[in-house]
């Protein structure tokens, strides 16, 4: 019987050796059990405990984030949503100076933010641009510190606005330092709100009618305030305003 041949690999014949070929791996079955347990991500608080951010320069030379100023030249760098929660977290330490406790859920509805939370919401976004643009500083997560004055537009800030609105605050300024004295600016606002108010002006009108005469619009809203009996001592006492009878006298005060 002839003997059988065996067919030798290639390798062999060449002296090559032969070639190895792994299996492809196969993908890791997922831990059910680490999946299940991860952490989850840390929440904002529900809470946040508003004070104020005390800056001498600021608190003398600024302006009121309710102002006409804020509203022409700070609301296009800071936004809409950031800039009405500057004016509620204004009025709100105005009625109390020490502080106040907000409900962030309660303050988002009211801002038209909805109920979302967690520290991507657009609340949240709304309270980091107030800090990104130095308006107010979160020395814990559930304290927020915010100035009672806006400053004026740093040019940096100011030369992303339309060229028109630029020379707008060109103006503005201008105008602001060739002025009276404060003084002098503050005794004139107060004996025309009296008048108005006498005339029968609606208080709610007084601040807008005071811009239109050229009030500066911070001192328009603090002699609104004045004149209308809002304001209070360090007491917390309510005052009232005198008559437009006896305006020169105490409109000097």
């Amino acid at each position: 019987m002839p003997p059988t041949l065996h067919r030798l690999p290639t390798s062999a014949i060449d002296g090559r050796s032969p070639t190895l070929t792994a299996e492809p791996s196969r993908r890791p079955e997922p831990d059910t059990a680490s999946t299940s347990a991860a952490v989850p991500a840390p929440s904002a608080p529900e809470r946040l405990r508003v004070v104020g951010w005390p800056d001498p320069v600021i608190d003398k030379l600024g302006y009121d984030p309710r102002s006409l100023y804020v509203e022409l030249f700070w609301l296009g760098v800071l936004g809409p949503t950031s800039t009405w929660l500057m004016r509620r977290l204004a009025a709100g330490l105005e009625e109390r100076p020490h502080g106040f406790d907000l409900q962030v859920d309660v303050m988002a509805r009211a801002l038209g933010l909805g109920g979302r939370s967690g520290r991507h919401s657009p609340f949240q976004r709304a309270l980091a641009r107030c800090v990104n643009f130095d308006l107010a500083i979160r020395p814990e997560s559930t304290t927020f510190a915010v100035r009672r004055r806006v400053p004026p537009l740093p040019r940096r800030h100011l030369m992303r606005l339309p060229v028109a609105v630029q020379e707008s605050h060109r103006r503005w300024m201008a105008a602001a330092h060739r002025g009276p004295t404060l003084d002098e600016v503050r005794k004139r606002a107060r004996r025309l709100a009296l008048h108005l108010l006498d005339s029968g002006e609606a208080a709610q009108s007084v601040e807008l009618e005071l811009m239109r005469f050229g009030v500066h619009p911070a001192i328009a809203h603090e002699v609104t305030i004045w004149a209308t009996g809002s304001f209070k001592d360090e007491n917390g006492a309510a005052h009232h305003a005198p008559s437009a009878t006896n305006a020169g006298e105490v409109a000097g005060r």
